[in-house]
């Protein structure tokens, strides 16, 4: 039971990531209702940056690990804020109206850009960031187990759970929400009610950006290491993820996929974790042929 339990721990944190990661990239693709594959590049290559950034200030500035954190995680803000800046002014509303495949495409080599931009930083090098706040904090224990999660663990998580609450309240309470739901549901009624439809986008995709941003920085602290081609991973499985709950609501994207996450930690847990990934992604699929194409049609409560 307490192994069961060990499992349940270990996916709050990989399930809090998809939570964050999920709740961005609704914001986005609930407007733009078009394929994005570059946000998972986002999160990787902000990860990377972070932890260059990190290496850079620890081994050239001589500043301490602190500190070289807290440049790392501005810089990392930054990189996200001025790559969002361009997506949603030069890729995303010149393409919005076009066909689907446009955006698909282009978003797969800003992909490629993104990937490539950080393997080359790198120098094709894994920097591994040393272990910060490892300590273990036991949950439950017998004689011979014990059920622990790491304090960054925690961390994370908490921040997480504190960043998706304030952002639901928000969305649901502020004026922004509205004009955000009103644009996904029409955006030419909603211009016609005044509704400035190109800004509310904008500010979608920054904070969308915001939140693959944190994720990765939440996943190269407390992993060590982002690699280059771990943007497509994620990416997909989010776009699946947030395919089947549809595009209408970011909290529930988000409480959807803290669900897979957890159901990936106890698949890790008790079958072999080579076909992980394959049989999630079968599950997918199978939900997404199951629940048909009437979904996006849900009108949120």
């Amino acid at each position: 039971m307490l192994y069961f339990f060990q499992q349940l721990l270990n996916g709050l944190h990989s399930g809090a990531l998809y939570a964050l990661l999920a709740f961005g990239y609704v914001l986005t693709n609930g407007i733009l209702h078009r394929t994005n594959l570059a946000y998972g590049a986002l999160f990787a290559f902000c990860g990377q940056v972070m932890i260059l950034t990190v290496a850079f200030g620890y081994q050239v500035l001589w500043l301490t690990l602190l500190a070289a954190v807290v440049l790392g995680v501005t810089t990392a803000l930054l990189y996200a804020a001025l790559i969002s800046y361009v997506l949603s002014r030069s890729i995303f509303e010149p393409l919005a109206a076009r066909t689907p495949n446009a955006i698909v495409v282009t978003t797969l080599g800003i992909l490629l850009v993104l990937s490539e931009a950080s393997r080359i930083a790198a120098d094709t090098h894994d920097w591994w960031l040393p272990p910060m706040l490892a300590q273990p904090i036991v949950f439950a224990q017998d004689s011979t187990f014990k059920a622990t999660l790491t304090v960054i663990q925690l961390i994370d998580c908490a921040i997480v759970l504190a960043a998706i609450v304030l952002a639901a309240w928000a969305f649901a309470r502020s004026s922004f929400g509205r004009r955000w739901r009103a644009v996904s549901d029409d955006p030419h009624a909603a211009a016609l009610c005044g509704v400035d439809v190109r800004k509310v986008f904008r500010h979608a995709v920054l904070f969308g950006g915001f939140c693959a941003a944190l994720a990765g920085i939440m996943a190269a602290l407390y992993y060590g290491n982002v690699s280059f081609g771990s943007g497509l991973v994620y990416g997909l499985k989010i776009l699946f993820v947030t395919a089947v709950g549809g595009y209408l609501s970011p909290p529930r994207a988000a409480l959807g996929a803290a669900a897979f996450g957890m159901a990936e930690s106890l698949w890790a847990g008790y079958f072999p974790i080579e076909w992980r990934d394959a049989w999630m992604y079968l599950f997918l699929v199978a939900a997404l042929v199951l629940i048909g194409p009437g979904r996006d049609q849900q009108k949120i409560a």
